[in-house]
């Protein structure tokens, strides 16, 4: 299935907003949980496949009670697809296209998730070499998601190396984004 990238489109804060305010009700039983857009669509001005990535972040105790939740609104829990400490759901429709993951609070997955979009916020440097990246693996015909997320590692590495993750940390994105490079 080949990737599509598109312009950065106004309407993906709108979107993330109507969900998190979905999410926000589906988890009254878990006060501690909080939303955040992640991902190219949280980052104003970037090119981006036009599917949302959002965390619902809770402590680590809560885990549970948050998966319970969405669950019970029609989510369908994923398990952690191969990364620790992110739970992953396939949402009930597709209005708008999203992932959905639970994090816990302070774990390396929603660190990386939260570094790479504030840094992009920040750099047009990074958001400029990070789209056209992503422009470029999305124009080859025969591209697959594998591929698409191992080759965006290098840049991605670029824009963690600014963040507040230390080496090992960054070692670790690395080696889940691009399992070659271990």
């Amino acid at each position: 299935m080949p990737i599509e990238v598109v312009p950065y489109s106004a309407q993906w804060p709108v979107q993330f907003d109507r969900v998190a305010a979905q999410l926000r009700s589906t988890l009254t039983a878990v006060p501690s949980a909080y939303v955040e857009h992640v991902g190219s669509t949280a980052v104003p001005g970037l090119a981006a496949k036009p599917v949302l990535d959002i965390d619902v972040v809770v402590p680590a105790g809560d885990v549970d009670a948050a998966v319970a939740a969405l669950e019970s609104a029609g989510y369908v829990h994923r398990g952690d697809l191969g990364v620790p400490d992110r739970e992953a759901f396939h949402a009930p429709d597709d209005d708008p296209r999203r992932h959905v993951y639970v994090c816990p609070a302070g774990s390396l997955s929603v660190r990386n998730h939260l570094a790479v979009r504030d840094v992009l916020r920040r750099r047009e440097d990074l958001r400029e070499a990070y789209a056209a990246v992503k422009l470029a693996l999305a124009a080859e015909p025969a591209m697959d998601i594998d591929t698409y997320v191992a080759r965006k590692s290098a840049v991605l590495q670029e824009v963690l190396a600014v963040a507040d993750l230390t080496a090992e940390e960054r070692r670790r994105i690395l080696r889940l984004n691009d399992p070659s490079s271990a």
